[in-house]
């Protein structure tokens, strides 16, 4: 099993403290960086969170949540092998022909190491504030994966004002699709679509749950449910990691929010076993 790293909220920082925490997770064995995304936090949202128990973000509505491709972007510039993840774009807001440019940038300047985790979202009130419909989300979704597919193949895109070509291309043709989302219709869907599945429960019995969905999902599409990769949330324990290999689990991510270089550098230094031990899962 390999072991990921999510900076969770908060996470602009001094830039040389953002450069240094990449640059010795990389150093110590991790094997990728995720970065989750809200474009704004409404001052008040109806409890939907699906990761506390009373529903409610963790943090404040002032809280630094930077755009996920930029820091990304970013953290690729310190690195050269750490992976990039998106966990997760909440793709119905965007543009997928403009997110299509975007990733294929990162991509290419990162040499291939962008994995673009893509969801619903959960927050109806982000969605008005950015003029994205709700309803038919899940619907967009699953158009949004196929339009920016089509968009890094060969040849032109069928698009509104005409065929096009977006380009440049990512560094292998594509980049990995990750869908997010801890429901198993999230579960189906990246059965159905997805190059790989991301649930942020931590519960192994959730989590099975949700392999169980996604399988059946891949199987009825011709999919091989093999080859679809799983990454999950995680707590730092070796037990915990232990259970999710044994469901099937290829990736687990802890979170360490940036506190400063030093204190980041000691954070990292003390998971160095836990990676160590987990590449033996």
């Amino acid at each position: 099993m390999r072991l990921g790293l999510t900076t969770g909220f908060g996470t602009v920082g001094p830039p040389d403290d953002v450069a240094a925490l990449v640059a010795h997770a990389e150093a110590v064995g991790f094997d990728s960086v995720w970065l989750t995304e809200h474009v704004v936090v409404p001052v008040d949202h109806a409890p939907r969170y699906p990761y506390t128990d009373d529903g409610r973000l963790p943090i404040g509505a002032g809280a630094d949540l930077p755009d996920p491709l930029t820091w990304l972007a970013f953290a690729a510039a310190h690195t050269r092998r750490l992976l990039l993840g998106t966990g997760c774009l909440v793709l119905p807001q965007r543009n997928p022909v403009v997110l299509a440019k975007e990733a294929a940038t990162v991509d290419r300047l990162s040499g291939g190491r962008l994995r673009l985790g893509v969801g619903l979202g959960w927050m109806r009130e982000e969605a008005e504030a950015v003029g994205s419909a709700w309803e038919d989300r899940a619907d967009r979704v699953e158009e949004g994966i196929a339009l920016l597919r089509d968009l890094w193949s060969p040849g032109p895109s069928a698009l509104p004002g005409g065929p096009a070509l977006s380009l440049p291309a990512p560094s292998a043709g594509t980049v990995p699709i990750v869908v997010c989302g801890p429901s198993r219709a999230a579960a189906r869907r990246a059965g159905r679509v997805g190059d790989g599945y991301l649930c942020g429960h931590r519960d192994p019995e959730v989590v099975a749950d949700r392999l169980a969905a996604l399988r059946a999902a891949a199987t009825d599409a011709g999919r091989d449910p093999d080859g679809i990769e799983v990454t999950v949330g995680a707590t730092p324990r070796l037990r915990t990691l232990e259970a999710m290999a044994a469901l099937g689990v290829h990736r687990a991510f802890v979170t360490l929010p940036c506190r400063g270089a030093e204190r980041d550098r000691a954070a990292l230094d003390r998971l160095a076993p836990l990676v160590e031990a987990a590449a033996a899962l």
